[in-house]
């Protein structure tokens, strides 16, 4: 009887596995296999670095607070694989631009973003893209998050900025609020132009949110092979990747 009954399990759990997946879904499946086939080479020792860019105009107010919660936890998840350090970057205001110092505890960092008051203003992804590049001039960046929930710029120059952060290494990860077209376009081409990944969420997927970034952070501080460890403990966001990870 208990042979029957987990083989009707292991059946209809490979029945879900084979199901279709909703739309937001078939999104999260997609950036989780745009990380699963990024290379990860970095020197033995080396601590991954993180640049955490976010758009603090006066629209991103509602959901400032709940980012600045959700941001911690991707220290917790890579405190075992010796650390990661992350930047706050953000904008807002009228030509407002600010970058922290590189961080390593999360109370440093949530301080950080606390202090940071939502203004309204113009987007300014061109100088997001444009720092990330001159960081990692100066030392080795791992990756870029972006969260930002629309584009006010020429699409162009924010492309070209693009391009030239991939040529150097850097895979830019852009979390999309809200559903504005023309930013959705702009996200998609700066995620493929920097060999990165984009995907959607809302107010409603901050699990969501939690478990994708994370995901990152794991990359950044342990390449694949973290992110294959991660799944099989906890699994989520991450079991998902690692379901899709090939040969390293």
């Amino acid at each position: 009887m208990a042979k029957w009954a987990a083989g009707r399990r292991q059946i209809m759990s490979d029945a879900r596995d084979k199901m279709p997946l909703p739309a937001k879904d078939q999104d999260v499946q997609a950036f989780l296999t745009k990380v699963a086939a990024l290379p990860q080479v970095r020197a033995a020792g080396a601590v991954g670095r993180l640049i955490f860019a976010l758009d603090a105009t006066a629209s991103r107010e509602p959901t400032w607070d709940q980012a600045c919660q959700i941001q911690g936890e991707m220290f917790t998840e890579t405190a075992a694989l010796g650390g990661l350090e992350i930047q706050l970057a953000h904008y807002g205001g009228f030509g407002a631009f600010a970058a922290s110092p590189w961080l390593t505890r999360s109370d440093a960092l949530l301080a950080s973003m606390r202090a940071v008051r939502c203004l309204g203003g113009q987007t300014q992804i061109g100088r997001v893209l444009d720092h990330a590049s001159a960081e990692t001039a100066r030392r080795k960046v791992n990756a870029l998050v972006f969260v930002g929930d629309a584009m006010e710029e020429d699409i162009d120059a924010l492309c070209h900025k693009a391009g030239a952060l991939g040529l150097c290494g850097v895979p830019a990860f852009i979390f999309h609020e809200g559903g504005d077209a023309l930013a959705e376009r702009a996200f998609r081409e700066i995620a493929r132009l920097t060999h990165g990944a984009y995907c959607r969420f809302d107010q409603g997927s901050a699990r969501q949110l939690r478990e994708l970034l994370a995901a990152v952070a794991v990359f950044a501080a342990g390449g694949r092979k973290a992110l294959a460890d991660l799944g099989r403990s906890r699994g989520g966001a991450a079991l998902l990747l690692t379901r899709q990870l090939g040969p390293s």
